[in-house]
């Protein structure tokens, strides 16, 4: 599963995006809300990912942060819900006003978004009020956390090693050893070349 992707923004449009990642072109789904937090062409950027397959279809959606995410991923948990219906919902409302209204059980207010009936809506606050609720402790009243390019480096070698076979304990230690080796800001290449020297010894 590809849990967030990191590179080059090459193309996007307002319901899809292109992230070229070390020459590989990924094409990601995105919510409006995502859409107006994207930077320029050509510019660097991360966006967190989920993977949704079925049978004849199998598809990236990106998010520009953690409650985006989330809030999708309990959305298209609900069964007359998928996911172009769920970024629908995103897209019309914020996701912490999204997430109010299912807490709220402001079924008028759901209803109000394009695709949405009374059906669909109390079935949403039925079987997410609860969730929502348990999530709004969670995230209300926190400020947004940007990713340094250091912390970024750290995931990106992080994943890297994992997917190349190593269990996560070996992972991490490699990856502390290697910051360690490391002077000023750090940097993919070289901390990835000393993490693999790190599990070498």
């Amino acid at each position: 599963m590809i849990a967030h992707l990191h590179g080059v923004l090459a193309a996007k449009t307002v319901e899809r995006v292109v992230l070229d990642v070390h020459g590989v072109g990924y094409h990601v789904v995105v919510p409006l809300s995502t859409y107006y937090a994207l930077p320029e062409l050509q510019e660097r950027v991360t966006l967190l990912t989920t993977m949704y397959v079925r049978e004849d279809t199998m598809r990236l959606y990106g998010f520009a942060t953690p409650e985006e995410q989330e809030i999708f991923e309990l959305l298209i948990g609900v069964s007359s819900i998928g996911p172009r219906l769920a970024l629908n919902m995103l897209s019309s409302l914020s996701a912490a006003d999204l997430r109010e209204a299912i807490a709220q059980a402001e079924t008028r207010r759901l209803q109000a978004i394009p695709g949405v009936g009374r059906k669909t809506a109390e079935r949403v606050v039925l079987e997410l009020q609860d969730k929502m609720t348990a999530l709004t402790l969670t995230v209300s009243g926190q400020p947004r956390v940007l990713i340094t390019e250091d912390e970024q480096s750290v995931r990106d070698v992080m994943s890297a090693l994992l997917n190349l076979g190593y269990r996560q304990t070996e992972a991490e230690k490699a990856v502390r050893a290697a910051r360690a080796e490391q002077v000023g800001g750090l940097t993919l290449e070289a901390l990835l070349k000393d993490a693999l020297q790190a599990l070498a010894r």
